[in-house]
């Protein structure tokens, strides 16, 4: 037999509810974390914000994770820390996993895993910035670790490129600290963060947006002193003698996170092109069986609240699986049109949890008005009304598909419709 029930990889507030979850439907849990804290990337969000849709307060990040790493200790769940997932197998329906920790070599068997890797940030060789590569050229989370944990300055008179949350939060945090932002610059002809954060951070300060805008070039041997800004066209291409020099000692990268699937694809787990996260069903399994997926390594949400729902989902889902299901089931494709930038998740189970399915998904331009539409069979199904749609900030729907009688030939097909009168 082996030694677990479910594994969950990642000990962020997807990880750990995640095995909350499974642990309150009776499974034998162990949960794996990297570092030497639980909490993940929240332990260094010391603003305020997050638990507005679950707990109904604005709480920072260590204060919302501390609600989870009590819970999870008052349910006795084992747990390991400082300890490197570095292989999965599997083996006659087990999976084999080996671990480095401070112990030596582990080696754990679980009848599911659930990963809950989280993301990562773009870096600056991922943007291709021309120049040198001095000091001073932090993604915004370093800068954030820098600041919140280490007690650092790491600027004194900074550039940001990119108007996501985390690069916004900066731009407030640092300014609050004594730094002088020159600016936030962002390739993208609108904002990617959320409304609140631009208002809060930016207008609240006095810190100035510059739209299709990027840095080309960074000047500087041992510190960065200088780095080139362009204006951009339609396809995001520099636009040649709009370029003019900023004088600065930092540049702090905001421009993107990809979530962390290596050991998803060592597993053969297929990705999605546009989450950049794996291709799972309305239980969070992925395409091979046991194997979940939720948080931010599934895809990147806006919300917190909206990673913890998902580490619950999942949770329960690899508990039912393991211990009643044992058997895929039926499962027909959510197709995504053009309209959406991506939707999760990417398939419907149609023999487990069809009654109530949780569909996340971003619309590819902003709209005003718009309509979502739900096709099932080439027949209209469920539309909903929207207002202020806009690609930064993801929507969640909770959808009824048992009243659907759909089999296994059914297809459904989701798009947003512009107008609407919406309300």
């Amino acid at each position: 037999m082996p030694d677990y029930d479910v594994l969950v990889i990642g000990g962020g507030p997807a990880g750990l509810s995640a095995a909350i979850s499974a642990k309150k439907e009776g499974s034998r849990v162990l949960l794996l974390e990297r570092e030497e804290r639980l909490g993940g990337i929240l332990k260094q969000c010391i603003h305020d914000g997050f638990g507005l849709l679950r707990f109904g307060e604005k709480l920072s990040g260590p204060e919302y994770v501390e609600r989870f790493e009590e819970e999870f200790h008052e349910l006795h769940i084992e747990y390991e820390v400082l300890t490197f997932v570095t292989d999965i197998r599997k083996q006659e329906g087990v999976f084999l996993i080996t671990a480095v920790n401070q112990k030596g070599v582990q080696n754990y068997q679980t009848r599911t895993i659930i990963l809950a890797t989280g993301c990562r940030e773009r870096t600056a060789k991922q943007v291709s910035i021309h120049g040198t590569r001095p000091a001073g050229v932090f993604t915004a989370g370093t800068a954030q670790h820098f600041v919140n944990l280490l007690g650092e300055m790491p600027a004194k008179k900074c550039v940001i490129l990119g108007s996501g949350d985390i690069g916004l939060i900066m731009a407030r945090r640092l300014t609050l600290e004594g730094a002088k932002v020159e600016g936030v610059y962002e390739v993208k002809p609108e904002p990617s963060g959320l409304t609140r954060n631009l208002v809060q951070c930016l207008e609240d300060y006095g810190i100035p947006l510059y739209l299709s805008h990027t840095v080309t070039r960074v000047f500087g041997v041992g510190r960065l002193t200088a780095v080139e800004i362009a204006k951009v066209d339609d396809a995001m291409r520099p636009i040649p003698g709009t370029e003019r020099k900023v004088e600065c000692d930092t540049l702090i990268l905001s421009v993107g996170l990809i979530p962390e699937n290596e050991m998803a694809e060592s597993l053969g787990v297929s990705l999605d092109a546009h989450t950049k996260g794996p291709v799972c069903d309305n239980l969070f399994m992925t395409d091979v069986d046991g194997v979940f997926s939720c948080g931010n390594a599934l895809h990147v949400n806006d919300l917190v609240d909206y990673v913890s729902e998902s580490g619950e989902l999942a949770g329960k889902a690899a508990a039912g699986f393991q211990k009643t299901w044992r058997t895929r089931g039926r499962s027909v494709p959510l197709d995504a049109d053009a309209s959406l930038q991506y939707l999760v998740p990417q398939r419907l189970n149609l023999d487990y949890g069809t009654d109530k399915v949780v569909l996340y998904f971003r619309n590819k331009e902003t709209l005003p008005q718009g309509i979502l539409h739900i096709e099932a069979d080439g027949k209209t199904v469920f539309e909903k009304k929207y207002r202020n749609l806009k690609p930064p900030e993801m929507e969640r729907l909770e959808m009824d598909f048992g009243k659907f009688h759909l089999n296994g030939a059914s297809k459904i097909r989701v798009s947003i419709r512009k107008g609407g009168d919406a309300k």
